[in-house]
């Protein structure tokens, strides 16, 4: 008899291969938040030797941004084609490679170039490992599979600071490019060995063997093996033709300018507060080591504010909790400023906006999967992301322009929460596909939809 596997799945208990694949999309975001930042940790290091000016460290450190936001727009999307895991080692494979070669690069103009090409590889990882780890959770646990995904990139940027300063201080800022390029050219195997390929996709999109591969996967989290392949909705078929103008079809429309929209905002916000908040904490009246401390305390809060957000999405709605957090993000920012005349008060807010910042993003990189359907939905995440690396690059633009033009860190901060408050009402506007095949084969129930 014919079964609904993906309903099983989501509403079965996780297995430890389940909890192992999203482990191993976790692992892949640390490697992701060190080879994204690993520009800022040598900038320093890279300017001396090269002797740039301020105006080239700031495209250098820009590079990896741009890079991203194509590889999430123009990368991601054949994922939906050629399929996740197979699109994850691909963009391994350029990123290793731009990182590696960053290491030996012999001017700044070869170095943006590889930070490119890094990015790009980074954009394509991203937006299919979430997916990944989206679609092998079930729905109690997928808002905290996706979270504790995004907690890696956290905890890569972190730990990566760490290391490039040991290394240069002890080999010169070239081993730190040299270490990330062997870290993730060596989980390459791993990905390879051990990360499956998403059901969603072999339902959807049926390669060669699908069968067998879903009934082998069905087998390894204890469900009965499938007789033969669903037959497929005449809309998911339709769906395999797969252009951009699909995302903007009338049906999906609304959804996805929502998406985009809260992306763009959410992103803005995040990247200023990441970005600025240093500087801004000392033209409010701190020190500039103050100032240090207050940016690494938000970074710190980040490792957190996502895995609270995914352990809050176990026990209430996803969608309920993401706009909490953005409406909490922006009022801390509007009183953030004002507390700066107590350094404790201060710190501790700073602490809680890293918490609260950093969970939007990881809420948005949750809930997006849930907007679209599995044939289009590596198409719908990476968009979302792309056009959010928009947002983050625009940020820091407008906040010096603000500056040039005498805003005061209390008007910029406000002008932050409101792009948080207006991602919120975005989000609040969401609507989630339900897909699935004539035989019930798919069905992806909204991310944080309601439990007994």
């Amino acid at each position: 008899m014919q079964f609904d596997l993906r309903e099983r799945i989501d509403n079965s208990p996780m297995t430890r291969y389940q909890w192992g694949a999203i482990a191993i999309c976790g692992l892949l975001n640390v490697l992701d938040g060190f080879d994204v930042l690993v520009m800022a940790f040598t900038a320093q290091s890279v300017s001396q030797e090269w002797d740039l000016s301020g105006s080239v460290v700031g495209l250098l450190l820009s590079a990896g941004l741009f890079g991203m936001a194509a590889g999430s727009l123009f990368l991601a999307p054949w994922a939906d084609t050629i399929g996740r895991r197979a699109m994850i080692l691909l963009c391994l494979a350029l990123a290793s490679t731009g990182m590696l070669l960053s290491a030996v690069s012999q001017n700044a103009i070869q170095l943006g170039l590889l930070r490119a090409l890094t990015g790009v590889g980074i954009g394509g990882i991203l937006a299919s490992s979430n997916v990944i780890a989206s679609e092998y959770a079930s729905n109690r646990w997928r808002g905290l599979a996706v979270s504790l995904n995004s907690t890696g990139y956290a905890v890569g940027a972190t730990v990566g600071g760490i290391i490039a300063v040991v290394l240069q201080n002890s080999l010169g800022w070239r081993t730190v490019f040299l270490f990330g390029g062997l870290c993730t050219a060596a989980i390459i195997p791993v990905v390879y060995a051990r990360l499956p390929e998403s059901i969603d996709f072999l339902l959807v999109r049926r390669p060669a063997n699908a069968l067998d591969r879903i009934n082998a996967f069905a087998v390894r989290v204890g469900q009965p093996r499938l007789d033969d392949l669903p037959t497929l909705r005449a809309t998911a078929t339709a769906d395999a033709g797969f252009a951009v103008r699909v995302l903007l079809s009338p049906e999906r429309r609304r959804s996805t300018l929502l998406v985009w929209f809260a992306f763009f905002m959410a992103m803005f916000g995040f990247y200023f507060v990441t970005s600025w908040t240093p500087k801004l904490l000392v033209e409010a009246g701190m020190s500039a080591n103050q100032g240090v401390t207050g940016g690494v305390l938000l970074n710190l809060g980040g490792i957190f504010g996502a895995t609270l957000l995914g352990a809050l999405s176990a026990r209430f709605a996803l969608k309920r909790v993401l706009i909490a957090y953005m409406a909490t993000a922006g009022l801390l920012l509007v009183v953030f400023v004002p507390a700066t005349a107590s350094i404790v008060i201060a710190f501790g807010l700073g602490a809680l906006i890293g918490v609260f910042a950093n969970g939007c993003i990881a809420g948005l990189y949750a809930i997006t999967p849930s907007v679209y359907s599995p044939s289009v939905r590596a198409t719908g995440v990476g968009w979302g992301i792309g056009i959010g690396r928009v947002g983050a690059i625009a940020s820091p633009i407008v906040a010096g322009a603000l500056l040039d033009r005498d805003w005061s860190p209390t008007q910029l901060y406000i002008l932050v929460a409101a792009s948080f408050v207006l991602a919120g009402l975005a989000v609040s506007r969401l609507r989630f596909e339900k897909t699935g095949t004539d035989a019930g084969a798919t069905t992806a129930a909204p991310l944080g939809a309601s439990r007994p």
